[in-house]
């Protein structure tokens, strides 16, 4: 099968590799008819989130349909429609049963202490190959695939894959309650649906901060307030907007791959920093191999981070899902202790989730839809790879491939394209004029 191969740093390649077999009882395989490239999946390539295996197939994010189970998979058959949660969990250990799959005691086997597995990861997360292949094993599958239902299509599930689930995580870290004013740093594609689950969660108004103007623009889609961080000085802004109080809850939708601004007042306020950013960048990055623009990893690992715990009110909440890995050992912490800030942090806890972002996208709550802004076949996934690290415009999220029978094409979901809760309706005056013409 072809699938997408991490062969060092600076190098994935799109191989032929053998196909999946089930290896336990409880196991499922899955033809993959839609997967996608996740923000995460560039640490790899990047080298900041160390210890990938060469032949490592890529990718956490995928739907599919159910090919062959084990004989312990008593929920699922042959033919079932069904989305892969990101992380991997065995379902009957303490830490599943009581929500916490992220940190499943028996997934990892490196032991009980080792922490969060998930597909196409490093040894340390569990050494399982990806998403981003025609075929994949699902341990634990009787919990490890949640099934679908024909309403929900490839384009709208497979941001509940991953996506979805971690920005209602980063909007449950943060602890938005009704009215709240939430900053968001990061726009993408974590920070753009963290928009619809703050809203979910009861926000009142949504700050988006970012310096890439098409991610600004889908955010401004859904009817935020944009910060560009390249015009203006984000933590002043944000303390303008609200009145110099700051936001009362905070999500740090970047980590470790945060840049500098480019230019303007926040460029000037941070040159002082430049040689301690350098010196993060070596430590989040000690090993590096870009290509020109491509695969270069940020130079400024903590500089969200230090956002966030700036812009925040006093005795508010920062929530954190960007990705920062062991090596990263920066934080403002004082800054927070003298803000008396509540801090939570990690891994989503997927599977806790996915059920209901189902259910909310099969009734019409959530339409995730949006999102997406590029289609391409798997057979061109490299160079999507590369397009979505330069942060190209219009390379926003990046869905791979439908394909196959069972997969129900972009557009044809119940509620696919009405912008329920994402409220990415009709732009500009079109609406008021009556629509399009026929």
């Amino acid at each position: 099968m072809k699938a997408v191969v991490w062969h060092g740093l600076g190098d994935i390649r799109l191989d032929d590799v053998p196909e999946p077999t089930i290896e336990d009882r409880y196991d499922a395989i899955v033809r993959i008819t839609t997967s996608a490239i996740c923000g995460t999946d560039l640490h790899f390539v990047r080298g900041t989130m160390p210890g990938m295996k060469e032949g490592r197939i890529l990718g956490h994010e995928a739907v599919g349909v159910v090919t062959e189970v084990g004989s312990g998979v008593r929920n699922l058959r042959p033919g079932d429609r069904v989305v892969v949660p990101s992380t991997v969990a065995c379902g009957t250990c303490s830490y599943c049963r009581a929500g916490y799959y992220a940190q499943c005691d028996n997934a990892n086997p490196q032991g009980s202490r080792a922490g969060t597995v998930f597909f196409g990861g490093p040894e340390a997360a569990g050494g399982l190959d990806g998403l981003q292949a025609e075929y994949a094993r699902i341990p634990y599958a009787p919990v490890g695939l949640v099934p679908l239902p024909d309403t929900v299509d490839d384009a709208q599930a497979i941001l509940l894959s991953d996506i979805y689930p971690t920005a209602w995580f980063g909007a449950r870290l943060a602890e938005i309650g009704d009215g709240d004013t939430v900053a968001i740093v990061g726009a993408g594609p974590i920070g753009q649906a963290a928009v619809a689950c703050a809203r979910l969660q009861g926000a009142g108004r949504i700050i988006v901060v970012d310096g890439v103007s098409d991610r600004l623009d889908l955010a401004r889609d859904q009817h935020a307030e944009t910060v560009d961080f390249n015009a203006e000085d984000p933590v002043e802004a944000v303390l303008e907007l609200t009145g110099g109080i700051g936001a009362d809850r905070v999500i740090d939708a970047v980590g470790v791959d945060a840049q500098r601004p480019s230019h303007g007042p926040a460029a000037d306020a941070l040159r002082e920093q430049a040689q301690q950013f350098d010196h993060e960048k070596d430590e989040a990055a000690p090993a590096q191999n870009p290509d020109g623009d491509t695969w270069v990893p940020g130079d400024a690992p903590t500089l969200a981070a230090r956002w966030a715990v700036r812009m925040v009110a006093k005795a508010g909440t920062v929530g954190t899902v960007g990705v920062y890995p062991p090596q990263v050992q920066h934080y403002p912490f004082g800054e927070a202790f003298m803000k008396n800030l509540t801090l939570k942090l990690g891994n989503c806890n997927h599977r806790r989730y996915v059920p209901e972002l189902v259910s909310m996208v099969a009734t019409g709550r959530l339409d995730p839809t949006p999102l997406i802004t590029r289609w391409t076949g798997t057979q061109d996934a490299i160079d999507a790879y590369g397009a979505f690290d330069r942060r190209e415009t219009g390379w926003e999220k990046v869905a791979l491939g439908v394909a196959g029978d069972g997969s129900v094409a972009p557009g044809l979901g119940e509620t696919a394209g009405t912008g329920t809760a994402t409220t990415a309706g009709t732009q500009g005056g079109m609406a008021a004029a009556g629509g399009p013409s026929a």
